[in-house]
């Protein structure tokens, strides 16, 4: 019995090739913690690692029953074992369909999974690849990190397998896309949507890899809202959907857009915003003359400087908001031909101007701080943080004006009375000769609103 025994053994042995390197079946018999048990028709049961059948996401890839391949990878250990492997036997069974793909030029696809000296590491079926960066793409370019992380076409140009080295190619595969300009042509029609990555930010706009050719996107045609740089819509490797705007066959360039594949916001302007109507919304950016707010819905109004505050027509937006704020505003105008909504922050507080001319009158005399004196007059400081203007040929009744205004200096307080008040020019006039008027007759108040008060107001019987 024995014998017989000894006799089916020693032909089954006879059946498998010993050389190692040699790819076998087996049979998995028992699943344990870290260990697959399997059975290959040797004089023992073989123990490979659990780690080695797990597939990409991490699951285990086999079940007891299952028949798998394995490599034989040690006869003899020493201690009277055969070691197999499973791993070594994928990686074989990889580099062999690699090889014809290899022989027949075809593309398979990899991902770009990191980056080393001279250029990258592609996983090509769970075999890691080389991928100069002299072939990432048909012309030379330093800007090259934006491949990292994306899943891309490839061609094999080198396999070795004594050195476990396998070389790649993008370059080759995109110069068989764009072999001829008829091809390209139709490839990047006006109005055609086409996918590509984000390889290069500048000021004015973002360069796309549309595969065999760049293509620009101006930074006017990103968003329909104003941005002051690409990378704060953009990032570099990003990929994304464009539209072609146009393609010109004799430079070989494309002009792209990415605005135009979403609904003109503008289309909507006057039905979300009504001129004289109170809104809130975020400053976005502050210049010089004015500052932009976002008004939602990828429309931004402006607020220039004049229309921030109501006594200081220069004053600097900066003083008076911060980036991010949220401002209520005014809609003053909308201009469906330069597309522009213009804002006022000072329309929405109280008007200054009118707050003094209801609560002032003329002939009434104030006293009030000198702010400035000039060649024509003096300014005066008056309620509500407005000026008042003391013209020269107010100051005195004598003919030597000019000497008049040089007893005044800044600072000191005046007293003179109210000539007139025009809240909607923004002007308060007023007079310090009329002073002497105003106390000499009793009536002058009522005197001063006749056209002839001023040339009556000197005769004692005058009226």
């Amino acid at each position: 019995m024995q014998s017989e025994f000894e006799t089916l053994f020693k032909d089954s042995m006879e059946k498998i090739d010993m050389t190692p390197g040699s790819l076998i079946n087996a049979e998995v018999i028992e699943i344990r913690n870290d260990y697959i048990v399997i059975n290959a028709g040797l004089k023992s049961e073989g123990v490979i690692p659990k780690n080695q059948f797990l597939d990409s996401s991490g699951e285990l890839e086999i079940k007891v029953g299952d028949s798998v391949e394995v490599m034989l990878d040690i006869v003899e250990d020493g201690y009277g074992e055969t070691i197999l492997s499973r791993e070594k036997a994928k990686r074989t069974k990889v580099w062999s369909e690699l090889e014809k793909i290899q022989n027949s030029q075809e593309i398979i696809q990899g991902k770009v999974c990191g980056k080393v000296k001279g250029g990258f590491t592609v996983e090509l079926m769970n075999v890691k690849a080389f991928l100069p960066g002299s072939l990432v793409d048909v012309r030379p370019t330093k800007d090259v990190d934006y491949i990292e992380g994306k899943l891309l076409d490839f061609k094999i140009i080198k396999m070795d397998k004594i050195r476990n080295n396998i070389v790649l190619s993008r370059k080759a595969v995109l110069m068989d896309q764009g072999v001829g300009s008829d091809e390209t042509a139709e490839k990047y029609t006006e109005g055609k949507t086409v996918t590509g990555f984000i390889k290069n930010l500048t000021d004015y706009g973002a360069f796309i890899d549309l595969g065999g050719i760049d293509g620009l996107l101006h930074i006017t045609d990103i968003s329909w809202k104003r941005i002051s740089h690409p990378s704060e819509i953009l990032k570099v490797g990003d990929e994304i959907k464009v539209i072609v705007l146009k393609f010109d066959s004799e430079k070989n360039r494309v002009s792209l857009g990415m605005k135009q594949l979403q609904d003109d916001p503008w289309n909507k302007v006057t039905e979300n915003l009504k001129v004289d109507n109170n809104y809130k919304g975020k400053v976005t950016n502050i210049a010089d003359y004015g500052v932009f707010i976002d008004l939602g819905n990828d429309v931004e109004g402006l607020i220039r400087t004049s229309e921030l505050n109501w006594t200081n027509k220069n004053i600097n937006p900066n003083k008076v908001t911060n980036l991010g704020d949220e401002l209520e505003v005014k809609v003053i105008e909308i201009d469906d031909e330069k597309r522009r909504v213009s804002l006022s922050l000072k329309r929405c507080l109280e008007n200054p101007w009118i707050q003094f001319s209801e609560n002032h009158k003329k002939g009434e005399i104030i006293k009030s701080p000198i702010k400035s004196i000039t060649d024509f007059g003096i300014f005066v400081g008056l309620d509500g943080d407005i000026d008042g203007l003391i013209h020269i040929t107010d100051i005195t009744q004598d003919d030597n004006q000019e000497e008049a205004i040089r007893m005044f200096k800044k600072g000191d307080e005046v007293e003179s009375i109210i000539l007139s008040i025009d809240a909607e020019r923004e002007r308060v006039s007023l007079g310090i000769k009329q002073l002497t008027s105003k106390q000499d007759t009793p009536d002058s108040e009522s005197k001063q609103d006749t056209p002839d008060s001023e040339s009556k107001q000197d005769t004692p019987d005058g009226g």
